[in-house]
């Protein structure tokens, strides 16, 4: 069962489709951990032909959108490893580095996404 709606912003974002068609792959390589494509995205959807390279620099936009998330997830680890756990600041400050560092190319996707989805409505095909 999915919970989120197939027509939503959401779905586009969460699983990193076309914001128009919600068809269509945002990026060529579907694992972020392949470094050297992690980033690689299409010239326009493979569906309905959306423009996903607007304008030259358009994902250094996404910059806004990158960094509230890996605040977010810097914030809810220190709420996990040194209030819940109660490791010592070293211990905490160690853990979240290697979390925000991993998490790092993840990151970098869904603020593309959230970044396109910003400018980019659905519609029906």
């Amino acid at each position: 069962m999915n919970l989120v709606k197939k027509k939503s912003k959401l779905y586009s974002v969460l699983h990193l489709k076309c914001p128009r068609c919600h068809e269509g792959d945002l990026f060529l390589e579907s694992n972020p951990y392949s470094l050297r494509k992690m980033l690689d995205m299409p010239q326009q959807c493979a569906i309905c032909r959306q423009d996903f390279r607007m304008e030259p620099g358009f994902y250094s936009g996404a910059l806004w959108t990158s960094y509230p998330l890996g605040v977010l997830i810097i914030i809810l680890s220190w709420l996990i490893f040194h209030q819940l756990l109660s490791l010592s600041f070293s211990l905490t400050f160690l853990c979240i580095s290697l979390i925000a560092l991993l998490l790092q190319p993840v990151i970098m996707r869904f603020g593309r996404a959230i970044w396109i989805n910003l400018f980019v409505d659905y519609r029906d095909m």
